[in-house]
């Protein structure tokens, strides 16, 4: 079994534990404290960022990214109608854009911003960057979070799946965001029937259950994190 090092509330993670769950692919969990800067992680990983894949023959793979690229080299080519890419070089450019839009704009425009200031610094000392929650991080993401759930909501009310007419990659970077988000109460679906229509079919997917089953210590979920139907 492959083991990979991850945060529960890191949304590249769980896009990499989504994928191998889409995959069926069983996964032994280390949840690392990157913070912390651990001898032995960054043994494996000198850049001490999450996650990290330990594959075969304990060899380490760095970055959600790069993860996904050997899945689908060592996996998804012989799932045939399940794989996460596309067959054509521009379907696979499209589903990179959007996985990336996800993984590296939302995260650097709002997850990690609320993430950092609601989920880590209350459980980090103050003497590795813990602390109080800066208020003026929280307004900016919140206002963040209006842009991308809008276009969220364009991309699921114009195609059948956000690349395109098949579950991808771009799929699952989307729903791993925006589950950390909804966990914390941060969206107001009420405005978006498409993303919400979306996220409930990705939502109820067995890939999906066990990030359903994931908790904070002491920050509960929002009240419909775990209903399928909201």
């Amino acid at each position: 079994m492959l083991t990979l090092f991850h945060h529960s509330m890191f949304a590249s993670c769980r896009f990499v534990r989504l994928a191998f769950g889409e995959y069926g692919e069983e996964l032994a969990l280390i949840e690392e404290k990157p913070w912390t800067r651990r001898k032995e992680f960054l043994a494996l990983n000198p850049a001490g960022t999450l996650p990290v894949l330990l594959a075969e023959g304990d060899q380490p793979i760095c970055g959600a990214a790069v993860i996904a690229e050997y899945l689908d080299e060592t996996r998804g080519v012989l799932k045939r109608d399940r794989r996460l890419f596309a067959e054509d070089p521009m379907s696979r450019a499209e589903i990179r854009r959007i996985a990336d839009w996800y993984l590296g704009k939302t995260e650097s425009e709002v997850t990690r911003h609320l993430v950092r200031e609601r989920v880590l610094k209350p459980l980090i000392p103050g003497s590795q960057g813990g602390g109080s929650p800066d208020a003026a991080a929280i307004r900016a993401a919140r206002a963040n979070v209006k842009q991308h759930l809008k276009y969220t909501n364009w991309l699921a009310g114009t195609r059948n799946w956000l690349a395109g007419d098949k579950l991808s990659y771009a799929d699952l970077a989307a729903a791993a965001t925006l589950s950390v988000l909804d966990y914390l109460g941060e969206i107001d679906w009420a405005e978006h029937a498409a993303a919400r229509d979306w996220y409930t079919r990705v939502k109820s997917r067995p890939a999906f259950r066990p990030l359903l089953s994931d908790r904070v210590r002491g920050l509960s979920p929002s009240s419909h994190y775990a209903d399928l139907d909201f």
